[in-house]
């Protein structure tokens, strides 16, 4: 049997990204290249321990009105943001 990469792993198309356990020098291209893999309508889950505003302002930069950014829990060490691919 042949694995089909382009098929989704995670059933309704969110992929977990938990960027606490990313070195620091290689956060952010790991999470602009996690997130250019995606496809319209994917979304990735983003952990972190810290509300990351200066990633969101580069993300907005890149990628514009093409991802939409929505806080699922903005609890204090745990923040998680979904990040889904619009266009």
């Amino acid at each position: 049997m042949t694995h089909n990469c382009s098929t989704a792993i995670v059933a309704d198309g969110t992929y977990p990204f938990d960027a606490r356990g990313v070195a620091k020098r290689f956060r952010h291209a790991a999470i602009f290249g996690a997130l250019q893999s995606l496809q319209v309508g994917e979304t990735m889950r983003f952990c972190n321990d810290h509300d990351p505003l200066p990633l969101l302002a580069q993300l907005d930069q890149r990628f514009g009105s093409g991802i939409k950014m929505s806080y699922v829990s903005r609890a204090p060490g745990e923040i998680v943001i979904d990040f889904m691919i619009v266009n």
